[in-house]
């Protein structure tokens, strides 16, 4: 019996201590506050954004390896236009769609919800066409001035362009549903899975290691998971929104989408800008080890983009239900659980950079300091949180675009004032230079315009 008492006592005490630690947790996670549910959906967006980062890190190794560094920094150049043009072909529908969603849901408009939810996707799709029969024009024009073993590679990210279209809007529809996993596992996840599958098939059937290998296969590998992720999406609307007319106000999405499109054009032209105007100044293999660099820090901003894309309909939502305080509070858990995590991120980055950089090869080191200046700006960009989604969702729109407008020229004239001077170390100072002013610039707007505090210190509510 009394074996028995003292065993009945430990589990007790076990009992006792697992709750004192499940229950934070749960509150933390499984609670059903707002601030649990943005921490969930952030999280998954984070956790799928991990993975997605350590898959697209070893293929990134794997290319570098393999191709060596000239044509690594081939592929690079011609994909970072894939990723620049790619974000912009939907012109800002698939961000616009987590603006419409709620608000037709909330205002049931079912009608123009249905007509949303297909219309965008073959309007998107419609136009990024157009788009990448313009830029394969564009290249055929200017073949004499680009070297010759960049054209093919040009042509064939043309081609992955109209795809990007239709996964952008899929995303953005994906993410007002709260489908975190479906909305991002395709593009991040299972597109650098299948990449390295049909490298690796590649290599086994005896192709050559190249620049036009690698980009076609990328290129294969966007369009496959795009309609994959199509025919989920389509099954799971099915459920969620009953048969029915639909309507149509395309000039209604797509003024809307205009002032989104040009902030999220200028964010990524102030993005990939750096590496397209280094392989202006310097040789590829160059390029390569820059990009190396800007990708393994890369990982900080996959925190600020979790908690972006994922929330960014919450600030809609609470705005048309014009419930200030809430949206104040969520403001700042947002800003909060983006600066922390990142700032973290950084240490360990830093921490652990030469190994993971001597990963991709050798010379890739030697871009081990461009860690140290890259971090400046995205240390400065996690301070004020998801600030460019806030200021687009409440239409602070044309403000946001200018401030994103003025970063990119700055960044700009920046790298063509410190490339010839300073090398790939300009580039890097040059991005954290504009970060710094992009950030300061969304915090002073918020400020003044909406009366919200979107820096991670300092008072979290309405005053």
């Amino acid at each position: 019996m009394a074996s028995i008492s003292t065993e009945h006592a430990s589990r007790s005490r076990l009992s006792w201590r697992w709750g004192r630690v499940a229950a934070p947790l749960h509150e933390l996670f499984g609670g059903g506050s707002d601030s649990s549910l943005a921490r969930r959906l952030a999280g998954a967006a984070f956790l799928i954004r991990v993975v997605s980062a350590l898959v697209a890190f070893a293929s990134q190794i794997v290319l570098a390896r393999w191709l060596g560094g000239f044509h690594f920094g081939i592929y690079v150049y011609a994909w970072t236009w894939v990723m620049l043009l790619g974000g912009m072909v939907d012109l800002g529908l698939g961000s616009a769609a987590q603006r419409f969603i709620p608000e037709y849901t909330e205002r049931k408009q079912f009608a123009l919800l249905r007509g949303l939810l297909r219309g965008s996707r073959w309007l998107a799709c419609l136009i990024a066409s157009a788009i990448a029969a313009a830029a394969a024009g564009f290249v055929a024009v200017l073949s004499p001035h680009i070297a010759a073993a960049d054209r093919v590679p040009l042509f064939i990210a043309c081609a992955a362009l109209p795809v990007c279209g239709l996964l952008q809007v899929q995303s953005g529809i994906a993410r007002s549903y709260g489908w975190v996993n479906l909305a991002l596992s395709p593009a991040y996840v299972l597109r650098q899975v299948l990449l390295l599958a049909l490298l690796a098939f590649a290599l086994g059937v005896g192709l050559a290691m190249n620049a036009v290998i690698a980009t076609l296969t990328a290129a294969a590998a966007s369009w496959a998971v795009t309609f994959g992720q199509l025919v989920v999406l389509d099954r799971r609307l099915a459920t969620k929104v009953e048969p029915g007319p639909r309507a149509y106000a395309v000039r209604t999405w797509l003024a809307t989408a205009a002032p989104i499109f040009v902030v999220e054009a200028f964010y990524l032209l102030l993005t990939y800008a750096d590496v397209i105007v280094l392989q202006q100044f310097r040789p590829p293999d160059e390029v390569g080890i820059y990009y190396a660099a800007a990708k393994t820090m890369a990982l900080v901003a996959f925190i600020y983009f979790s908690v972006a894309q994922t929330l960014a309909h919450k600030f809609a939502e609470y705005h048309v239900a014009g419930d200030r305080r809430r949206l104040a509070d969520f403001l700042a858990v947002a800003v909060r659980m983006t600066f922390w995590p990142s700032l973290g991120s950084i240490l360990l980055l830093l921490a652990f950079g030469k190994p993971l950089l001597g990963m991709f090869g050798h010379d890739f080191v030697s871009g081990y300091y461009l860690m140290f200046i890259m971090a400046i700006g995205l240390l400065a960009r996690a301070s004020v949180g998801p600030a460019e989604r806030l200021l687009n969702m409440l239409g602070e729109r044309s403000a946001c675009a200018l401030i994103y407008a003025g970063a990119f020229a700055l960044n700009l004239v920046l790298c063509f004032v410190l490339i010839p001077r300073m090398g790939i170390a300009g580039t890097a100072v040059a991005v954290a230079i504009a970060l710094v002013c992009e950030s300061v610039s969304l915090f002073v707007i918020a400020k003044i315009r909406l009366g919200l505090h979107c820096f991670v210190f300092g008072p979290p509510r309405l005053p």
